[in-house]
């Protein structure tokens, strides 16, 4: 994290801002067989019911899911996948139906904040070291509920100095910190920049950055494939793709920045519809789109 690498990225997320904001950006390269081909399509385990519980990945593979994004787990529970002996269960899991470990997601920040409570430091912490043993390489780090941001300076400096604090364990571990949030694109990247770090990055919910109003392929094109760590496909009370976003052009999106990592469901799940049919329906249509 040296001065002259972040000022060198300060530099060019400059010159990509103004661009966006004079409606300028253009991609003329032609895609190379790596833009166009398929993506590894996983959930998260609490959109398929199974929060925390290793019964997802069996569910997981009657879905047809490459992957999972895995809960560290609760309070209730003490984060247990912190827990040696839950990490074997889970591993295990993963070498019997042959699905993946995409990401992990602290979702428990939005009842105990990263922003204020002393706990979630080690929280955050101890993720890095359960990724690296789960075979992930991403952490979400949920800014929602009593942890959202907007507004909040005082939370964001927080946020931004415990950051900093735990980034270097990130940087030796090669693991990602993803923030997901209500923020738009720029103000998360200013929280990145302020960080300095590059294994602190964005996780791109395209339904809730669409509820905020905000232009999803054009903030995808400005955060583009160095701050993207993880996308979740996701519509709220409709199945995907039959509900706000385009997700074709999501997908020519993440083709155009060159992204490669992982594309997570989540929501899709209709009132009164249940969760396996509908994930049967969500999964077979994305896989249209990106396979």
């Amino acid at each position: 994290m040296s001065n002259s690498n972040t000022y060198t990225r300060r530099t060019i997320l400059k010159g990509v801002a103004l661009l966006a904001s004079l409606g300028t950006i253009r991609r003329s390269w032609a895609f190379t067989s790596q833009n166009i081909r398929g993506y590894r399509i996983g959930a998260c385990d609490w959109s398929i019911g199974k929060q925390s519980d290793v019964n997802a990945f069996a569910l997981a593979k009657t879905l047809g899911l490459d992957g999972l994004q895995v809960s560290l787990g609760t309070v209730q529970n003490g984060l247990h996948l912190r827990r040696k002996d839950v990490q074997r269960t889970f591993r295990k899991a993963v070498a019997t139906y042959g699905v993946e470990i995409s990401s992990l997601a602290i979702g428990e920040l939005n009842n105990v904040p990263y922003k204020s409570e002393p706990e979630t430091e080690e929280w955050v912490r101890d993720s890095i070291q359960v990724a690296k043993a789960m075979g992930c390489r991403v952490v979400l780090l949920a800014f929602f509920g009593k942890g959202d941001l907007r507004g909040d300076e005082t939370g964001i400096a927080e946020v931004i100095r415990r950051l900093k604090k735990v980034a270097p364990i990130a940087e030796k571990e090669d693991i990602i910190l993803g923030i997901e949030s209500w923020l738009s694109a720029a103000d998360l990247l200013a929280i990145v920049g302020k960080v300095g770090s590059t294994h602190v990055r964005v996780y791109y919910d395209v339904a809730n950055a669409t509820e905020m109003g905000y232009d999803i392929y054009q903030e995808l094109r400005i955060l583009g494939s160095e701050y993207v760590c993880e996308v979740h496909a996701k519509e709220n009370g409709a199945l995907l793709g039959q509900g706000k976003i385009d997700f074709r052009k999501v997908r020519n999106t993440l083709d155009e920045i060159r992204y490669k990592g992982w594309v997570i469901l989540e929501g899709g799940v209709p009132s009164g519809m249940d969760v396996k049919e509908a994930y049967l329906a969500n999964t077979r249509y994305i896989r249209s789109i990106f396979s």
